[in-house]
């Protein structure tokens, strides 16, 4: 990235979901020139994967303006998906290479977009669950909105 790390926005993400399917929420804590942004939400009947790929899209979809993004993530299938096998799949129709309907085609599909709108976009995956700091804090953030829901909050 030719940008200067003061210019540079980084989000750690994650989703969580009780039950799977099941109430689910993910959370993303934005990080730009010293300030942080934590944002999570939820929803009622949903997917681990659709948590973790809703967490990246609301991360990206946060920043008001065109950006240099680092993202973190614990999902090897949310930095796979997106660093690896979306081409693939835009090409064939948002089909599998066995012609199989990608599964959660409208997430992905807002996420290609969402990461459409800044300049530089880099995913790195990050292990959970093993102290990254900000990791830490979206999963406390998806799993308390997963919580919330279950006991009876609000989506």
């Amino acid at each position: 990235m030719n940008d200067s790390p003061d210019d540079l926005v980084e989000i750690s993400t994650d989703g969580a979901c009780l039950g799977n399917p099941g109430p689910g929420g993910w959370g993303a804590v934005l990080r730009y020139r010293g300030h942080e942004k934590r944002i999570s939400g939820s929803a009622p009947d949903t997917t681990n994967n659709q948590m973790e790929l809703t967490g990246a899209i609301e991360g990206l979809a946060a920043l008001t303006k065109p950006s240099s993004v680092v993202i973190y993530t614990d999902s090897s299938y949310v930095r796979n998906g997106i660093t690896k096998w979306v081409a693939g799949w835009q090409r064939n129709g948002w089909r599998t290479a066995d012609k199989k309907p990608v599964k959660n085609v409208e997430l992905w599909q807002r996420l290609v977009d969402e990461e459409a709108r800044h300049p530089n976009v880099v995913w790195k995956w990050v292990k959970g669950h093993n102290g990254d700091h900000y990791n830490e804090i979206a999963d406390e953030l998806a799993t308390s909105a997963a919580k919330e829901l279950r006991d009876g909050g609000s989506a």
